[in-house]
């Protein structure tokens, strides 16, 4: 069946896939989907994702079933990249020959249609079958996806899908996939609901860092034994973990003043501030000559960098929560929240897509970048719902400045 005939008898979401796909530069003889997380960043990035906590579960319940029937379970990020990739070795070998594995990209833009692309896109159960998928090497393929939402406030966290032969080709796949999808997020509610453990612990081996958005630094550690804790700093401590976080190589204490403190009378506070963060944390975490944290830190702000560095600007985009800690006035954070923003939104605007433009202006932040709606403007095509948005927030940001 020619491309064109195969097309108009599509289902309409995946034709409209097929449509992103190849205005996204994705060509039918493609024959690997790209990886963008190399694996020295893959451990880290897996190990502070919020579903690594039900990974186990996810892997008992349905990755089990992938082995019995020649298949494999997958388990993405909110960017389409394969955190998890197990099944039957044979199957997994297979896939190994179209970039089905971990540390690759799914995502519709890059790999064409796919059903962990399209769940992700389309933020729904989805399947693709066969000839469905734009990429001619992963037609011998099919498969079923959905995603996975954080329970407390409705996030997308990333899409579990199974993928196999002509034998996945039934309802019950899906069924079986949704199934443990909302089994891990029952999971991620239970365990929301148990009570914080503040206290430290000796011999935590991992801290994953959030402060995009927030006025301070939520601190998720894990022993590396299997007990984990949280830790809310206050806010001078959230500038001082951020900063050593931001600098592995360590900082002195007047390097760590400069970039803390307004002014040159900060020293002897400095100090008692570096101990009281020691008795925290503990002081096999925090060393001196130069300050620095030994223990393995991962951010959501580096994520955001990482995906900006491998030019995934929509997923930077999806991880952005808002600025760096921002209330804080330390010169160094202040340095890396503008930096980190302008990254951002540099990368956004030059995106060309409309929908990524359109987000910017719908967020807190972005809600007055005047630059950002002309863009907008520029880029909505004639009729859209969006220009009659765009006209009338421009018009407001020249009524507010005078003109």
């Amino acid at each position: 069946m020619s491309d064109t005939k195969q097309s108009a008898s599509m289902r309409a979401a995946v034709a409209d896939s097929w449509h992103r796909s190849a205005a996204a530069g994705v060509t039918a003889d493609d024959t690997c989907a790209p990886i963008t997380l190399p694996e020295d960043q893959l451990r880290d990035v897996r190990a502070a994702h919020p579903l690594a906590r039900v990974f186990p579960l996810l892997d008992d319940v349905l990755g089990q079933a992938a082995r019995d029937c020649d298949a494999i379970m997958a388990v993405s990020d909110e960017a389409g990249q394969l955190l998890w990739v197990c099944g039957a070795p044979a199957a997994l070998r297979r896939a190994e020959q179209i970039g089905f594995v971990e540390g690759s990209n799914w995502d519709e833009r890059l790999a064409g249609t796919n059903a962990p692309g399209l769940a992700l896109r389309l933020d729904r159960p989805t399947s693709v079958i066969a000839a469905e998928h734009f990429r001619r090497s992963v037609q011998p393929w099919s498969c079923a996806a959905t995603p996975i939402h954080d329970p407390g406030d409705s996030r997308l966290l990333g899409v579990l899908d199974i993928t196999g032969g002509d034998s996945i080709v039934v309802p019950q796949t899906m069924a079986m996939v949704r199934a443990a999808a909302r089994l891990a997020e029952s999971e991620l509610a239970r365990e929301q609901l148990l009570p914080r453990q503040p206290e430290t612990r000796p011999g935590w081996a991992r801290i994953a860092v959030e402060t995009l958005g927030r006025q301070d630094l939520l601190l998720s550690i894990d022993d590396g034994r299997g007990h984990r804790a949280q830790l809310r700093l206050s806010p001078r401590h959230s500038e001082i973990f951020l900063l050593l976080a931001s600098t592995p190589r360590g900082l002195s204490g007047d390097e760590l003043a400069v970039l803390l403190y307004e002014d040159d009378g900060g020293s002897s506070t400095l100090r008692a501030e570096l101990n009281r963060l020691r008795n925290l944390l503990g002081e096999e975490f925090l060393a001196s000559r130069p300050y620095r944290l030994t223990t393995e830190v991962t951010g959501d702000w580096l994520g955001v960098e990482a995906r900006l560095a491998v030019g995934d600007v929509a997923g930077a985009l999806r991880c952005y929560r808002g600025p760096i800690l921002p209330r804080s006035v330390a010169p160094g954070v202040v340095r890396l929240r503008e930096t980190l923003a302008q990254q951002l939104r540099a990368a956004v605007l030059q995106s060309g897509q409309p929908d990524l433009v359109s987000t910017w202006t719908r967020s807190a932040w972005g809600a007055d970048d005047y630059e950002m709606w002309l863009r907008l403007q520029d880029l909505l095509p004639p009729g859209s719902p969006l220009m009659a948005l765009a006209d009338g927030q421009i018009a407001r940001l020249d009524r507010e400045v005078g003109l």
